[in-house]
């Protein structure tokens, strides 16, 4: 067992480590079982809320235990990465796509990132187990993040920070070297409810959020055709939505990220509404290389654009 000196020196080097590297927000936790999340998931799978991410069912117990993935593990390092852009396309009438998926694959990006900090580690400290995480394993991530006092769970689900909102990556390193913790967030939500009435397809209910309704989902995640009761409640969305995001207060502290992997490619800025709606896969293939637009594919993207100008598939 570290003593506390130790402790708070390996925790200020790794913070200084991370902030080097590109993270804005980092803090630690004590890896172990979050109790009081296990109903609230399993209430939210019971209701079907997470709808074709059947995913989320599985490894209910490792999803609330990190000690699970990581055996031994003692701490939960929480890092936060800003994605907010300082620009967006020029034709302000074509198709939106979600400020995070303007640049490169966050997925690939981060994980380069934290490699080079899990690295950092073992070189400083001596030989560390652990692993990274970047929205890639049953991680519940934004809990974490609170846990680690990096910012509380608003109403519409996601994590806010106080003084810079909430266009941020989560990322994890869960590791088996006792850290100095720091303590979890309160909430500042208060009696806002900005997200709950702007959500065009009312997916969203304080701290709570029906995945089938969200336009993210159904943009992304959903397989089969877009139900025809979402018909003109898209707002223009083709891949991801930032409407939640757009009207939180906390959202007016938001500054342009400096990194330039997660910069928009000149094609994407300035394709017009046209361009969109006459995409072939060739077109998309090129823009879109090392987008995380590829999760939807070609053909989901069709889909998604088709329902966007006719109401239906």
């Amino acid at each position: 067992m570290l003593n506390p000196s130790t402790k708070l020196h390996y925790s200020n080097l790794i913070k200084n480590e991370a902030k080097r590297l590109g993270f804005e927000q980092i803090g630690f936790a004590p890896a172990g079982y979050l109790e009081t999340e296990a109903p609230k998931l399993e209430n939210w799978l019971k209701k079907g809320f997470h709808g074709q991410m059947s995913w989320m069912e599985n490894h209910f117990d490792m999803r609330l235990d990190p000690t699970k993935l990581v055996p031994g593990a003692k701490s939960v390092i929480s890092l936060m990465f800003n994605y907010f852009p300082a620009f967006i396309p020029y034709d302000l009438t074509a198709p939106k796509v979600a400020r995070y998926a303007y640049g490169e694959d966050y997925h690939f990006v981060l994980k380069d990132k934290l490699k080079d900090l899990m690295h950092f580690i073992n070189a400083q400290v001596g030989e560390v187990n652990g692993r990274v995480f970047v929205d890639s394993a049953p991680v519940m991530e934004r809990k974490w993040a609170q846990q680690a006092g990096l910012g509380w769970i608003g109403k519409n689900t996601l994590l806010l920070n106080k003084g810079k909102g909430s266009y941020y990556f989560l990322a994890e390193i869960i590791c088996d070297l006792e850290l100095e913790y720091d303590g979890p967030v309160t909430d500042h939500c208060g009696t806002c409810t900005a997200c709950v009435d702007a959500c065009p397809t009312d997916a969203i209910t304080p701290y709570e959020v029906d995945a089938t309704k969200c336009i993210s989902y159904l943009t992304i995640e959903l397989r089969d055709a877009i139900p025809t009761e979402f018909a003109g409640k898209m707002e223009n969305w083709a891949f991801g939505c930032d409407i939640c995001q757009e009207v939180c207060p906390w959202n007016r502290f938001a500054t342009p990220h400096h990194e330039p992997a997660f910069n928009p490619s000149p094609e994407l800025m300035d394709m017009k509404a046209r361009d969109w709606h006459e995409i072939t896969e060739e077109v998309f293939k090129k823009v879109f290389k090392h987008s995380p637009l590829k999760r939807t594919k070609f053909e989901g993207l069709k889909r998604n654009l088709s329902f966007l100008r006719f109401g239906e598939v």
